[in-house]
């Protein structure tokens, strides 16, 4: 669902996915191999909403802002199920959580990672590599070189998310019941602590 506003038309490069269910509003631009789900909304009726390279919007995210702004989400920056960035810059390869707010004129560093259900008030401003959680949220340590590249290895799957979307996703008619011989998905990606023990 891409939309024309006030004759904005969204751009969205053809090597990324914006699923049919999510909605691209008015000024909005949108780089390389990005992925926005179903149910996201980028409403860029009243400001300008840049996407970098390799950003991804999950599923149910709001990306919004006060008239007259313009906002950046920088190369690799990974949103989460269900987050709400109102007016707020995100900086190169960080990692938003499930759920999080993150309000007006905020600037997250490059690198940083915010915990799932996070408030970030606006008008703060977190350096690089700061990993930070709470309500209101704040910093409690420095993002090791073990988080960055287990978030990293994260986000190169949903960049490469859009190809296989390209690929093999269609709309269908239900299956009635389960096929003896469908197969397992396979374990490719561990969670933060899998991912520690190795």
């Amino acid at each position: 669902m891409i939309y024309a506003f006030k004759g904005y038309i969204p751009v969205v490069h053809k090597s990324s996915f914006v699923h049919p269910l999510a909605a691209v509003t008015g000024n909005v631009v949108i780089g390389k191999n990005c992925y926005v789900g179903p149910g996201a909304a980028i409403r860029g009726d009243w400001g300008e909403i840049i996407l970098e390279d390799g950003v991804n919007i999950q599923e149910n995210c709001t990306v919004h802002m006060f008239p007259g702004k313009s906002i950046v989400l920088k190369e690799s920056a990974h949103v989460g199920h269900g987050a709400v960035i109102h007016g707020a810059n995100l900086g190169r390869n960080c990692l938003i959580g499930m759920n999080t707010v993150i309000m007006d004129d905020a600037e997250i560093g490059e690198e940083c990672i915010v915990g799932a259900m996070s408030f970030i008030k606006a008008n703060v401003v977190f350096p690089k590599r700061s990993l930070i959680v709470g309500n209101p949220a704040k910093i409690i340590r420095e993002v090791s070189d073990e988080m960055i590249d287990w978030k990293t290895k994260g986000t190169k799957l949903y960049q490469q998310l859009p190809a296989d979307c390209f690929e093999s996703l269609r709309e269908v008619e239900p299956l009635r019941e389960v096929p003896k011989n469908r197969p397992t998905q396979e374990s490719f990606y561990k969670t933060l602590e899998e991912f520690k023990g190795k």
